[in-house]
């Protein structure tokens, strides 16, 4: 169940929040991209109904997830809502425990899973993310 929003204000500004094609993905996808890497977006976790990687390399097992600070918990950067402040806790607590299970299933299912903030600049995520291609390439099982 939904609580009622406290303003209209709040209401308009959580329906403008992205779920997807973030500024910060979209920066990170054009350096991979423009890196020469090809990659797929919002792959289905095998076996999670309703769960998808943001920017997945099939073929290498590779997921990454570019997480939004306030929806996923960053210890940096995380508000707790004042109004409606038990019904945000949970939800923020279930997005958080659904995000380590998702990582638990894909590390046992033999994926490098790769999680970032939003707040991280986009050229250290493309950075990293470049590193960990160019290892499970050059690895025996790496395809």
């Amino acid at each position: 169940m939904r609580p009622i929003p406290s303003s209209p204000a709040v209401t308009a500004r959580m329906s403008r929040q992205a779920s997807r094609d973030t500024t910060q993905e979209l920066a990170v996808r054009r350096l991979l991209h423009g890196a020469g890497l090809r990659y797929r977006l919002h792959v289905a976790v095998p076996g999670m109904p309703r769960r998808s990687v943001d920017i997945a390399f099939r073929t290498l097992r590779i997921a990454v997830f570019l997480d939004g600070c306030f929806w996923h918990g960053c210890p940096e950067h995380a508000t707790s809502p004042r109004a409606n402040a038990e019904w945000w806790r949970s939800k923020l607590d279930r997005n958080m425990a659904r995000d380590r299970e998702t990582t638990d299933h894909l590390l046992s299912e033999d994926w490098t899973v790769l999680r970032f903030w939003e707040h991280e600049p986009a050229e250290d995520v493309a950075r990293r993310i470049s590193a960990a291609v160019a290892s499970r390439r050059s690895s025996p099982s790496g395809s």
